[in-house]
């Protein structure tokens, strides 16, 4: 779908091209809780070394603690979102074979869930990028970068772990981009001159008030977001390619027609039922009560 105005009601992002994009943890070997390590913090209640499986992992794979992950310290799992690449690796690659019934396939399982959860982000956003883009030469080229993803996940294990994800990464972060200028350049810039010049890639917005905000067109790429009050703003065609939407107050907010918004970044936010969004994105469980 094209968006040239911010008056149109239909979201942007393309539901039915994402549907293989979204995690089925049933059919996946519990990857995300053993091939990452991570470190005591506000986000994790313990250490865990990468390649073991976490304390709270039960022999079916499934989370002993699934239902009171945050209040118990486990926020950065409600957080975490592998785009689909668990299930597609585990019954695909790996033929329905776990890491416990073949332990020897444990290392290169868990290297080639690393290097797969990257490649599935990439076709979550060239997905959008080839929606939402005017120029069919770039469309074009989001076709050819997606079909090569998805030759290498669905292809053999040798090629997924030779495959140079950092040129590929290169190759999509242009297209993506591209795609970026072509639709923030449809939509009003913010009227205020002091604000327009703060809204800007990799931008510090930490704990900023930009509440009820028409931020349509901005480019906020890679940008802090970490605790800023969003209530109420509107991002129709803002770049949110990476930012950092940690405890970002966003309730109230239009974020129905953002740029390469993700569930992640939603998980890591606090909003409201009032909260606008894309067709394919959810609402997290703990916005509900907001």
């Amino acid at each position: 779908m094209q968006t040239t105005s911010t008056n149109s009601a239909e979201p942007s992002s393309p539901a039915l091209d994402r549907q293989s994009l979204r995690p089925d943890c049933g059919k996946c070997f519990a990857l995300c809780c053993t091939a990452f390590g991570f470190a005591r913090s506000a986000d994790f209640a313990l250490d865990k070394p990468p390649g073991s499986p976490c304390q709270n992992l039960a022999p079916d794979f499934s989370c002993t603690i699934h239902d009171s992950l945050r209040p118990r310290g486990f926020r950065g799992c409600t957080v975490f979102d592998c785009f689909g690449a668990g299930q597609n690796l585990s019954q695909g690659l790996f033929a329905g074979k776990s890491w416990l019934e073949n332990p020897e396939t444990k290392d290169e399982m868990f290297s080639a869930f690393k290097a797969a959860r990257q490649l599935h982000e990439m076709l979550w956003y060239l997905a959008e990028a080839q929606t939402r883009t005017f120029d069919p030469d770039t469309s074009r080229r989001a076709v050819q970068l997606r079909n090569r993803i998805e030759h290498a996940v669905c292809g053999e294990l040798p090629e997924l772990l030779s495959l140079d994800i950092q040129d590929l990464h290169s190759q999509v972060r242009s297209t993506l981009m591209d795609v970026s200028a072509e639709v923030r350049a449809s939509y009003f810039a913010a009227g205020d001159d002091h604000l327009e010049s703060a809204l800007k890639p990799g931008a510090d917005l930490m704990g900023k008030s930009l509440r009820s905000r028409q931020l349509c067109g901005a480019d906020l790429r890679g940008a802090y977001l970490i605790g800023a009050d969003l209530r109420g703003s509107d991002f129709s065609g803002v770049d949110l390619l990476g930012a950092d939407f940690r405890d970002a107050r966003l309730e109230r907010a239009d974020l129905s027609k953002a740029l390469y918004l993700t569930q992640p970044q939603l998980n890591a936010a606090r909003g409201s039922r009032a909260t606008l969004l894309p067709s394919d994105l959810k609402m997290p469980s703990h916005w509900h009560n907001g």
